[in-house]
């Protein structure tokens, strides 16, 4: 037990210098981005590159999350996993290319094929390598990459769009370079070179990679559907320019990705490592989830309170409506969270079929939810439909992952914390431009906290001394 806590804690803080570092500075390049891009031009960007985000797994037969489950978990020929992952994502990479000119079927993205085209290639590449570098345990490598990667992308996207003027194709060019960049650091800091052993290329093995990522794919583009379709459609049913808002406001809900992103990195490798001993596991998610979920829901709470103060600190002064869609999608971030953590028992217990499953059944809402929605109330009710989505997932794969993991949700916290946060959400959508709505949200808030503070201080008291013990038998 104090073993895991440490494992998971030394994790989480290497992940949290290399990954929050990295994301805050790119919340704080929001005032750049909305300043030298109009919200239509913005849209188009943020357009651009969830699209990319789509085609990635796609195109590389969701070959790194492969890589990284099997190389975490197997100690005898990591290699091996590296090498037919590889080798997979050339042949999906070469798939990629031969059917990329069916892009030029949609207009709206005519213009910039050959930006997705090196988005998509990059990024895999990068992908492909930090997953296996993070493997195998380099942690350290891994996070620091990350603050290059983001580094070289703020410093090449004010070369392109200050000094170049050079717009959308200046801020999607920069990610490109940024991702080539990093892969290249890998590569020789890591000698990821020695890795890629020809003569252990094995039909065998790569079928057993395709047979673990396949399946994460559709889960993939369903997760997808669920968390960005909804631009898309706000963009052709309303107009660029709600949308390019609509796209600002769910960068502040992303501080709380970020934190989630950061713990689920270590997490991911600190549950892998236990998944052989079906007891400890299980035991392991029952101690972590009570505090995950106090720390999910007071950051949510935080988020949507403040969100026009975020949007006056973060947006230009014509970006600054978007605050009002910010509660609602706080409230769908946490919810977000929770279906990732859910997620990963089955990506604990390869059962990723499940993720298919269930991610499927989030995308379809979202769809029609969208449709009913978005006519009516633009992007606020793309913003309902996204929190009404992830909530559903939650209910789904808290009763369905308990026959694989079955640990303690603690529901009546759930509960109440789900009440206290909607309520929030609403409050602030609605009468948050009023004292009295700000007032009532600020309430509920600092109930949320006292309610959520007790559980997130022991989990750092308990996360501690766990780990002062094992330094202390370190020493002895």
């Amino acid at each position: 037990m104090q073993k895991r806590n440490v494992k998971l804690l030394s994790n989480t803080l290497i992940f949290t210098v290399g990954k929050f570092v990295s994301k805050i500075i790119v919340i704080l390049m929001l005032p750049f981005y909305t300043s030298y891009l109009s919200s239509a031009e913005y849209s188009t960007a943020d357009l651009i590159t969830n699209l990319c985000n789509l085609l990635i797994p796609i195109s590389c037969l969701g070959v790194s999350e492969g890589i990284f489950r099997e190389a975490a978990a197997n100690n005898d020929d990591k290699e091996s996993f590296f090498t037919n992952g590889v080798v997979l994502m050339l042949i999906g990479g070469a798939g990629f290319l031969a059917i990329s000119p069916v892009l030029s079927l949609f207009e709206y993205f005519s213009s910039y094929i050959w930006l997705i085209i090196v988005y998509v290639i990059s990024s895999n590449i990068h992908s492909v390598c930090s997953q296996y570098v993070c493997a195998i345990g380099k942690t350290k490598l891994f996070a620091g990459q990350g603050v290059l990667n983001t580094m070289l992308t703020v410093v090449l996207n004010i070369i392109f769009l200050v000094g170049f003027d050079m717009g959308i194709n200046g801020y999607v060019l920069s990610i490109v370079l940024a991702d080539f960049i990093s892969s290249l650091f890998l590569v020789f800091v890591a000698k990821l070179y020695r890795a890629f052993i020809p003569s252990k290329i094995s039909g065998k093995v790569m079928k057993s990679l395709l047979k673990f990522c396949l399946p994460l794919i559709p889960s993939t583009i369903f997760w997808w559907i669920t968390g960005v379709s909804d631009r898309y459609m706000v963009a052709y049913m309303r107009s660029d320019a709600e949308n390019g808002l609509y796209a600002a406001a769910y960068k502040i809900p992303t501080l709380l990705t970020y934190v989630v992103t950061i713990f689920n990195d270590a997490w991911r490798l600190s549950a892998v490592s236990e998944s052989r001993d079906r007891e400890k596991c299980t035991g392991f998610y029952s101690d972590v989830f009570k505090y995950y979920i106090a720390v999910m829901f007071a950051g949510g709470a935080v988020l949507a309170v403040g969100s026009q103060l975020f949007a006056s600190i973060l947006f230009a002064d014509a970006y600054y409506g978007a605050w009002v869609y910010i509660p609602v999608l706080s409230a769908a971030t946490v919810f977000t969270a929770l279906d990732t953590f859910l997620g990963s028992a089955y990506f604990t217990v390869r059962k990723t079929g499940m993720s298919f499953w269930t991610s499927f059944i989030g995308a379809a809402l979202n769809i029609v939810l969208n449709i009913l929605l978005i006519p009516t109330w633009g992007a606020m009710g793309a913003s309902v439909a996204t929190y009404a989505s992830y909530f559903v997932v939650f209910v789904v794969r808290a009763v369905t992952m308990h026959r694989f993991i079955p640990f303690r949700m603690h529901p009546v916290k759930l509960i109440i914390n789900t009440v206290m946060l909607t309520a929030i959400a609403v409050f602030m959508s609605i009468w948050g431009a009023k004292t009295e709505g700000i007032a009532l949200s600020c309430v509920i808030l600092a109930v949320c906290v006292v309610f959520n503070g007790r559980d997130v201080v022991l989990g750092c008291i308990s996360a501690l001394k766990s780990f002062k013990g094992r330094k202390s038998q370190q020493v002895e």
